[in-house]
Order: C-alpha cells, then sequence, then structure tokens
C-alpha cells in the first residue's frame, strides 16, 4: 500500500473560515426557480408555492448566502419588474438564456424563501444595460427602513421591515462579450465606483463585490483586474472569481488535477489585487469572492438542442448537469483548495443550488434528491468550520498532460473553537488505497469520533430520483491514534473527513 505523511500543528494557522465560502447561487435561468424552488400545486408546496423538499435539502447544507437574481440574466434585468402585484408584473425576453422571464418569483419572494432555506441574500445589481442610478435605488427599496420613495414603495408592497441585504454584486462577468452591454476595464472600474459609492451613501454598512475576470483564460485577465480596480478599489471590498471544469476528454486524472489550476487562479487574483493597493500606497486589502465554481460540461449538447427548439418559453430545462462520483472528488478538492487560501477567499458560491449545474435536483410534479456533488459541499459545510490550518503533506505524486508531480493527495484541515479537528482529504489514485499517517502531537491528547468516506467503483456512477443513494457516504475504517499519531486508511478515489476531539 502506498503511504503519505500529514503534519499538523494548531499553528499551522491559514485564517479564520468566513462560512460564506459555503455560499450558492439561485439565477433565474432554467428551473433553479421555477420547478426548482417554486412550484406551486407540488405535492410539498408550501403556501406560497415553494417546495419544502427542495427547503430541506438546502436547510441540510446550511448554506449561509445565496447570490442572486443572477449571473448573466441580471445583466438585463430591471429590478422594478419583480415587485409589486404579481398580476401587474412584466412577462419580459431573456436575451441572456433566449426564454421568457415571467416575474411570478421577485424580491420579496426570493427574501421569503431565504428565510426559509435559512441563508442570506448576495444581491446582484445590474451594471448591464442599467446603472449606478438603479443600483442606489434598489439598495433604497431593500434596507432604508422607511420615509423615503422606494422604502415606502417596499412597505406598500408588504414589507414593512427592510430585507437587510448586506452583500452586494456589481454587475456579472461584465469582461464577457458575451454579456449584455460589455464594457472595458475602465468603463467598468468607473461605473463600478460611482455605483458603489452610491450604494454605500444608502446604506454604509454594506459590502461589494467587483467583476474580476469571468475566466482565467480570457486573453484579458490580469489587465482586466489591474485597470479596473485602479479605478475603483478604494470603494469596493471584494473581486469575484469565477470558474468550471469538464472532464470532457474523459481524462479521469487530468480532470481531478484542476484544483490546482483553481489554486494558480485565486495566487495570481490576490497578487494583482496587491500590487494595485501597493501602487495606491493603501492599507486597505480586498478580499475574494469566488461566487460562480462548479464542473460545468454534460449538458452542453442538450442545451443547444433545446434553446434551437423552445427558444423563448418559460423555465427551459438548461443546464442540468447530472453529476457522476468523479465529479464530486474534483468538487472536494476545489473545497480545499478555497480552505487552503481562506486568509484570502472569504466568499464562494457553488453555482448553482438546485436543477442548473446543481447539487439538488427535481422532477416537476415529483422528487428531489442529492446529486454526488452534494456530499462534499454538505460535509465541508457542516465540519470546516473555525481556524483553517495548513497541513504539511508529503505524497506520492503522479503526471498528466497538463500538470506534473500532481499529489495524490490533497489536503486541508480546520480547528473549530472547542478544539475539534477536522482533516478534509482526496485520494486521487485511481487504482489503490492509501495510508496517511498524520502526526497531530501538537493538539494534545486527541480520539477519532468519524471518518467519513464517499466512494464508488465507478468513476461514472451517477444518483438518480429512483436511486438517490447510489454515491453516498459511508463509514470508514477510523484509523488508529498511538500517542498523537494517527494512521487512516483513504480508499482509492475518495472523498474523506476525518473528525477528532479532545479526550
Amino acid at each position: 500500500m502506498k503511504k503519505a505523511s500529514l503534519i499538523m500543528d494548531k499553528d499551522f494557522r491559514i485564517g479564520e473560515v468566513d462560512k460564506r465560502i459555503y455560499g450558492s447561487f439561485i439565477e433565474h435561468l432554467g428551473r433553479a426557480v421555477y420547478g426548482g424552488i417554486y412550484e406551486p400545486g407540488h405535492p410539498t408546496a408550501d403556501e406560497h408555492g415553494f417546495r419544502r423538499d427542495v427547503i430541506d435539502l438546502v436547510r441540510r447544507l446550511q448554506v449561509p448566502i445565496v447570490r442572486y437574481p443572477g449571473g448573466n440574466f441580471v445583466s438585463g434585468f430591471n429590478w422594478e419588474d419583480s415587485v409589486g402585484p404579481r398580476d401587474k408584473r412584466p412577462r419580459r425576453l431573456d436575451l441572456a438564456w433566449f426564454t421568457t422571464e415571467t416575474n411570478e418569483v421577485g424580491l420579496h419572494e426570493f427574501a421569503d424563501w431565504a428565510k426559509k432555506a435559512g441563508t442570506e441574500i448576495m444581491y446582484a445589481v445590474n451594471l448591464g444595460t442599467r446603472g449606478p442610478d438603479d443600483a442606489r435605488n434598489v439598495v433604497e427599496y431593500a434596507n432604508h427602513k422607511s420615509g423615503s420613495y422606494y422604502s415606502d414603495l417596499r412597505i406598500q408592497n408588504g414589507a414593512r421591515e427592510p430585507f437587510g441585504i448586506k452583500l452586494w454584486c456589481l454587475g456579472n462577468e461584465m469582461d464577457g462579450p458575451w454579456q449584455m452591454c460589455h464594457r472595458t476595464a475602465y468603463e467598468y472600474g468607473r461605473v463600478a465606483n460611482e455605483a458603489a459609492k452610491m450604494m454605500k451613501w444608502v446604506d454604509p454598512s454594506i459590502e461589494v463585490v467587483a467583476c474580476g475576470s469571468s475566466s482565467y483564460l480570457l486573453p484579458t485577465f490580469g489587465s482586466w483586474e489591474y485597470e479596473m480596480l485602479n479605478e475603483c478599489y478604494e470603494n469596493v471590498d471584494y473581486v469575484s472569481l469565477h470558474r468550471y471544469y469538464d472532464n470532457s476528454a474523459n481524462r479521469t486524472p487530468d480532470f481531478l488535477a484542476r484544483s490546482m489550476d483553481l489554486d494558480e487562479f485565486i495566487k495570481s487574483v490576490v497578487s494583482i489585487c496587491d500590487a494595485v493597493r501597493g501602487r495606491k500606497h493603501l492599507k486597505k486589502r480586498l478580499y475574494l469572492s469566488f461566487d460562480e465554481w462548479n464542473v460545468w460540461y454534460h449538458s452542453a449538447q442538450q442545451d443547444k438542442e433545446i434553446t434551437k427548439r423552445d427558444k423563448w418559453n418559460r423555465a427551459l430545462p438548461l443546464l442540468e448537469d447530472i453529476y457522476n462520483f468523479e465529479d464530486a472528488l474534483l468538487v472536494g478538492s476545489m473545497l480545499i483548495t478555497f480552505l487552503r487560501n481562506a486568509d484570502r477567499v472569504k466568499v464562494a458560491c457553488l453555482a448553482q443550488l438546485v436543477n442548473v449545474i446543481a447539487p439538488i435536483m427535481t422532477r416537476n410534479g415529483g422528487g428531489a434528491w442529492a446529486q454526488t456533488i452534494y456530499w462534499p459541499l454538505l460535509h465541508a459545510s457542516l465540519y470546516g468550520r473555525g481556524q483553517a490550518l495548513r497541513p504539511v503533506v508529503d505524497s506520492p505524486v503522479y503526471d498528466c498532460a497538463d500538470y506534473e508531480g500532481v499529489p495524490l493527495v490533497d489536503a486541508a484541515a480546520t480547528l473549530d473553537d472547542e478544539g475539534g479537528l477536522t482533516v478534509f482529504a482526496v485520494n486521487r489514485d485511481l487504482q489503490e488505497d492509501l495510508l496517511l499517517q498524520c502526526d497531530l502531537r501538537g493538539f494534545g491528547p486527541l480520539r477519532v469520533t468519524e471518518h467519513i468516506v464517499l466512494h464508488h467503483d465507478d468513476v461514472k456512477a451517477v444518483n438518480t430520483e429512483d436511486h438517490p443513494d447510489n454515491v453516498s457516504p459511508v463509514a470508514g475504517d477510523a484509523g488508529q491514534m498511538d500517542e498523537g499519531r494517527l494512521a487512516v486508511t483513504l480508499p482509492s478515489l475518495s472523498w474523506n473527513v476525518i473528525r477528532l476531539q479532545k479526550k
């Protein structure tokens, strides 16, 4: 059996884990809203039309924040369309996804759903077809108590108390030519700066996220961040990053190494933020909001056919990736990467939450179930709180098409307030189990309370409505603890959560 070693100490601290790195995303796209969180007439629907079975699955994840209402959708969205009496809300053509938006679910309804789901809202403003004036108006509508035009309009529309939205996205992917009213870095930086300034004048307690590169692979990456931040650094709090991975080439070892690309992306953006900070001689430090991330490729051909056939229909079944076991492993490694960069990554939103490239799937009129990627997100959200620790890992490595020296063991750890330690680890080896030898003497006497394993012999295995537990976690070998040293077996191709407490 191959062996790897891991050395950890409570002083190997990276930073406090911001619970918002376990956030998610609901866009008015596909069946995320209509048929996802909202389906009046469904057997589990509540009095407002929200599916209770979906809410239950979301609450289990303890999602702290959900980005809304987009996404590409937001660059053509008029927020005023989504408030007021439902029968008077307009139907709009959505040029992002070539569907028709009915506005049945809007800001008030989503705020109600968020309370039921136990989450907060991260609201995106339209800096595509709209601008700073509309951005400050929606902040006034959502957050100002009363006595102004928009706050009184909110009260008139049924919400006496403010929604209290504290985190706001300044548009979406404005560097992308596919975006409605795509801008240059300078143009966007100026608009973002003015929007942020005015929004914070309305409510000084909010934080705002500026659009970074929507892809590490765009030719403008790097220069976009630098030029944009030159214009708005002083008034923004976070820079966004978006990244999706695919295995269309069907090379599992290469696919599982993609988290190394993710780590490079994060470190590159951090260095650009700090370069602008240095150039401006500022003390203020910017943080990162990785507000779109996931695996995305399974539904690509299907989406082209659906859009061509059913263009301008409502709630088309778009981006409905069916995730397999190897996708769950990469999602686990991406979460590990966020933990290892917890000093700068403070927000992350798995895109998306229901039906659309999502951990939760539903059938209209039928069931709701957890996809394979649900499990690493659940475990990280439940147990990855407290201080992020940087383990020193000595692991066998492998080479693939894009990377050399890929460690077979990918690991991170967290230390909670009660002294409980959690180790997250992925074994990337396709065939062999691996013995992980952990030196944990710096924590004092510990006992293993749980070893959770996600493994399947078939990397292409999926969960379905009829077989929702096909890929699901099981109890692993808790390992042997001897005077602060733990030896635990990581099955081949597996996601592992090892939980320890003080004796």
